[in-house]
């Protein structure tokens, strides 16, 4: 006779399991489920949110990819990728390991470079909109007081890379977690053989640290990945103009525009349906080259 390990639910055991996971199995089917569902039918029709919609096939996916705007929009989106993925992975693990230490008090510093994490993306917006003003801010304040130009920070020039260190300062905390769970399960004894061995602190980080807290490094670049493609909070309270327009829009920028300022529901539901099969493109990739570079013990 077979075995089967494990506990099993059994009579009106199995009536109160499904009653109490109820709540969550409605929300799931109507909240993620439903919502994907609803987006993928909205994206074929044509829909202002006032007058019924309308069957219009794949046209807003023909007009998204003609459209100057949203193809703007999706390079400043790799573009931002490319500079914020990079820049969050090397600011968190630089953090995590001045932090992962013994010291007294260590805790504070932990907790304050973690509270910009929770930190209402507003709120620090507003503040890096006062350090960037181009006449009374922090920045422009400091260099004229060594006899420098002020600088334009949010200008056409420079508005990348301020919002870009904006969006780090506030992911800095949440990679810092990660990679500090990761490196406090780095063995101890494999330092000591290796500066028994000779090896400087460069050689035990590239050849020990690294390969070993590896998982975290992947597990963080999908996270950052994720969070790059759906910026916008940063990008519209820091870039946002008169008009409503943004000095370097980005794809949920452009599906904000659509939706909820042109009434475009089906060109914007169209938009972020493109943009989440990038995504979902790019984690194949990631999970693809997984096997090769993330070494688990």
């Amino acid at each position: 006779m077979q075995e089967t390990g494990g506990l099993k639910p059994l009579g009106a055991e199995r009536f109160w399991l499904f009653l109490l996971l109820l709540p969550t199995l409605v929300g799931l089917l109507f909240g993620a489920f439903g919502s994907v569902l609803a987006t993928l039918v909205i994206s074929l029709t044509r829909w202002d949110l006032v007058t019924p919609p309308v069957w219009n096939g794949i046209q807003n996916y023909v007009a998204a990819f003609r459209s100057p705007a949203f193809l703007k929009a999706l390079q400043n989106t790799v573009i931002f990728s490319g500079l914020y993925v990079p820049g969050t992975i090397i600011a968190s693990l630089g953090v995590a390991l001045l932090l992962n230490r013994k010291l007294r008090g260590i805790s504070l510093f932990r907790t304050a470079f973690f509270l910009p994490s929770v930190t209402s993306a507003v709120a620090v917006s507003l503040i890096f909109s006062w350090l960037y003003a181009k006449d009374n801010g922090l920045l422009n304040v400091l260099l004229a007081s060594v006899g420098l130009e002020p600088v334009n920070w949010l200008g056409t020039k420079t508005v990348m890379f301020a919002v870009v260190i904006a969006n780090i300062w506030g992911a800095v905390g949440e990679g810092m977690i990660v990679f500090l769970a990761g490196l406090q399960t780095v063995p101890r004894d494999y330092y000591e053989a290796a500066a028994v061995d000779g090896a400087g602190s460069w050689t035990r980080f590239v050849h020990i640290t690294l390969p070993l807290i590896s998982p975290s490094i992947f597990f963080q670049v999908l996270i950052a990945t994720i969070n790059a493609f759906q910026a916008f909070e940063y990008i519209y309270m820091l870039t946002r103009m008169g008009n409503g327009e943004s000095r370097i829009p980005v794809v949920v920028f452009s599906i904000y525009r659509n939706g909820f300022f042109w009434w475009n529901m089906g060109g914007a539901s169209a938009q972020a349906v493109i943009l989440a099969a990038i995504i979902v493109i790019l984690m194949g990739v990631y999970l693809w080259a997984e096997r090769r570079w993330v070494v688990y013990e």
